[in-house]
């Protein structure tokens, strides 16, 4: 008896239903990995393993370095009894035990336990034969575990917390855990949400204030120009590409410390870009969404509105590796679908912005191919990686200062919060879809598609070595979220101009840097086109070091590479809405 053809799925072969199979069990497993990423704060166990696996079967392979290592803790251990003996001050520098009380018994014993502990881990981690990335991690998590571990971090146990209670009676202990019980019933849906920003800080009533008009929308950008300040105006605007992991008022927060308002009020025009807060809906929006919508379409929005000028161009962190795949673009034969529409590009500014992804410091620790992988499973849940999930990345990267320290001054000193705008901003997160994280994380972080001219824009790969344009380079000395010797890398890609400035403060703080702030200095210093490379500890060595703001030499290096011609300033009118606009007053407590 014969058997009749299969139709349908019936008629599959062995490797379609294989395929399917394997389609079926990845899901099933990724949905498993995204559980265990919950309990793990999105850390990839596995990932960990790796890296503490690496670092055992290295040392159980080096007897000679264990020894040593044996001795050195044992040699420690007797400099520490020594230092309890002798009643040695706490070492100064270290801001945990800074305070007058850690220099009494036996508060400096265990401080100096404490540095003795991580500076022998540092050097225990840092094994030959591991791969960097295992070491660095290796490194890191001892460093979170011993941190998390700090006799800083024991509550009443902590000197300073202990005389606080002994002055105010315990008062301080009771307002601190009725804090964090209100901040948990919150969490747990049990209480009314506060304001993201709270009462003190709101976009469109004392930040984000700056006077101006949303000209132009799309689905993933506001497009908003601010008015005039000045009778006259420079010819060319400027047009700022802020990163989508946060509100764009990053850079116009109050008026004090507003670039926006200090830009507009120097004769500029501004545009800002506001980006769009994703849901659910935008799962599948990707990288070449952000740049056609966030930098053509806007481009040519611009071009509308001020026609036949050229643009300075800005980007700042992400929006700034955005800018720099969109000039690149914009530079290569053949540019892109609607380049005629576009305005010329008069220069390219990047704030704290990588394009070089190979050293991305301390932001590499928490990325490679099974992190990533865990955070797929996650975002694939819910189509994005929520501000929550992306503060505490943040936040783990710099757990002293964004968690134990403020856990110390809220749970244990109970000292009320008082943000500031920077900080309101900070909370201020949005999500990221994941289509667009991942191909974000995978062809910058894992393949460094862009330093190595193979991130494709309209199916066609793009070189930074094509930016012809002058280029103002900003970074800042203690950023951990682009590290100023990576942001450096771009001498390394172009032969362009490029005029880099290295300011004081942080990712933040060293671009929020307004003229007029105390202590705020930076290092200044341009290569000519096709200039020699420069090493960033010989360009650091020999460049001058300037005291004040940043600010005031970007606005003279746009002078000098504009065409030098003012119009008379035009009262803005017209528009979609009045400036912050829509976009930014969406907020998630995911």
């Amino acid at each position: 008896m014969c058997a009749t053809p299969a139709s349908g799925r019936d008629a599959a072969t062995p490797d379609d239903a294989n395929a399917r199979a394997r389609q079926a069990a990845e899901k099933l497993d990724g949905q498993l990995h995204a559980a265990a990423a919950k309990l793990t704060g999105g850390l990839s166990p596995l990932a960990m393993a790796l890296a503490w696996t690496d670092w055992a079967l290295h040392l159980a392979t080096q007897p000679a370095q264990a020894t040593r290592l044996a001795a050195t803790a044992q040699q420690g251990a007797l400099q520490w009894w020594g230092a309890t003996l002798g009643q040695t001050p706490t070492p100064a520098g270290d801001s945990r035990f800074a305070a007058p009380e850690w220099q009494a018994r036996p508060w400096a014993s265990l401080a100096h336990a404490q540095r003795a502990t991580e500076a022998w881990w540092q050097d225990a981690t840092a094994l030959r034969g591991m791969s960097k990335h295992h070491q660095e991690m290796a490194g890191f998590y001892a460093k979170q575990t011993l941190e998390a571990m700090s006799p800083a971090n024991a509550g009443p146990l902590n000197p300073e917390v202990a005389a606080r209670t002994r002055e105010q009676g315990g008062a301080n202990l009771a307002r601190g855990w009725a804090q964090a019980l209100d901040d948990w019933r919150q969490q747990h849906g049990l209480a009314p949400l506060q304001p993201l920003t709270g009462t003190a800080y709101t976009p469109g009533v004392n930040v984000a204030v700056t006077p101006g008009r949303v000209v132009h929308r799309n689905h993933l950008v506001e497009l908003i120009q601010y008015g005039p300040q000045t009778t006259t105006v420079q010819a060319e605007p400027i047009f700022i590409v802020p990163s989508w992991i946060m509100k764009y008022y990053i850079l116009d927060l109050s008026p004090e410390n507003s670039l926006v308002r200090w830009l507009v009020g120097q004769g500029h025009t501004v545009f800002i870009l506001s980006w769009r807060n994703p849901d659910e809906s935008d799962a599948l929006l990707g990288m070449a969404d952000y740049l056609e919508q966030g930098i053509f379409d806007a481009l040519a929005a611009i071009a509308r509105l001020v026609p036949g000028q050229a643009v300075h161009a800005c980007g700042y962190c992400l929006g700034g590796t955005l800018l720099g795949i969109g000039a690149a673009a914009l530079a290569r034969p053949g540019q892109v679908a609607n380049a005629k529409q576009l305005p010329v590009l008069a220069s390219v500014s990047l704030l704290a912005a990588e394009v070089d992804f190979k050293e991305p410091g301390e932001m590499g620790v928490l990325i490679d191919e099974e992190q990533v992988a865990q955070l797929e499973d996650l975002m694939a849940e819910r189509g994005f990686l929520s501000g929550g999930q992306m503060g505490g990345s943040f936040a783990f990267l710099h757990s002293r200062d964004l968690v134990w320290a403020q856990r110390q001054r809220s749970l244990w000193m109970g000292d009320p919060n008082q943000p500031n705008d920077l900080m309101a901003w900070n909370a201020d997160a949005t999500r990221m879809p994941a289509v667009m994280h991942s191909e974000y994380l995978r062809r910058c972080y894992l393949h460094n598609e862009i330093a190595e001219s193979r991130f494709p824009v309209e199916g066609r790969p793009v070189s930074i070595g094509d930016i012809r344009q002058p280029m103002f380079v900003v970074g800042t000395e203690k950023d951990h979220v682009s590290p100023w010797p990576s942001v450096y890398k771009i001498h390394q890609l172009t032969a362009a101009e490029i005029t880099f400035a290295l300011t004081s403060g942080g990712h933040n703080a060293g671009i929020v840097s307004e003229p007029g702030h105390p202590r705020r200095h930076y290092a200044l210093q341009t290569r000519a086109a096709n200039g020699p490379w420069v090493s960033p500890e010989a360009w650091r060595r020999s460049a001058p070091r300037v005291e004040g703001s940043w600010w005031t030499a970007w606005h003279a290096w746009l002078l000098a590479h504009g065409e030098g011609r003012k119009f008379k300033a035009v009262p803005l009118t017209g528009g979609l809405c009045d400036a912050p606009g829509t976009y930014v007053h969406v907020c998630y407590r995911d």
